[in-house]
């Protein structure tokens, strides 16, 4: 979680709304944080949208980074997921709040999931309702907990554990009229 030399220039550069140091935040973390906000939206406008947010609240919120509590990366990394949830939050008129206790998982073949490149897997992702795909995301990909997802997305445990049982369902339908499985 060291930051170097550069990374503090960096930051002090943003801090003091330095377009050039903010060019340069930009560009150092645009590949990353993009495929981040990819994760989460349905289209590439989205998420450009999302990145594009999530960047301004970078800026804006610099002075308050850390490096004792979180590297660089990391930092905007949580920024860019709830820049992502903000946004699905706003545009999720009519989203299911359905709850389970016991969620039944669906079997995903997992040789099935290693015939897909990422990009197939991607879109497969992407065909989700925006908040199983957000649900499958945070829990998946980034790891978190069914108590720490419905504090971030304002849902109940158990209904984290059925969006994402709904993820893998669909995700095994999705599977199967690919023939993979």
């Amino acid at each position: 979680m060291n930051s170097t030399p550069a990374d503090i220039d960096l930051i002090n550069g943003c801090i003091d709304n330095d377009r050039k140091a903010q060019e340069r935040l930009y560009k150092r973390f645009y590949m990353s944080m993009m495929s981040v906000c990819i994760r989460y939206t349905r289209n590439e406008d989205d998420a450009i949208e999302v990145l594009h947010n999530g960047f301004l609240k970078v800026y804006k919120n610099m002075h308050r980074f850390d490096p004792l509590k979180a590297g660089l990366y990391t930092w905007i990394r949580s920024i860019m997921i709830h820049s992502a949830i903000d946004f699905i939050r706003q545009n999720t008129k009519h989203s299911r709040q359905l709850e389970l206790d016991q969620a039944t998982e669906p079997y995903i073949d997992s040789e099935a999931i290693d015939k897909l490149n990422a990009q197939e897997l991607l879109l497969l992702v992407r065909r989700l309702p925006p908040a199983t795909q957000t649900v499958f995301n945070l829990y998946i990909i980034e790891g978190f907990t069914h108590k720490e997802i419905g504090i971030m997305t304002g849902i109940s445990e158990g209904t984290s554990k059925w969006h994402l049982s709904e993820a893998r369902r669909l995700m095994q339908k999705f599977l199967k009229t690919l023939h993979v499985v």
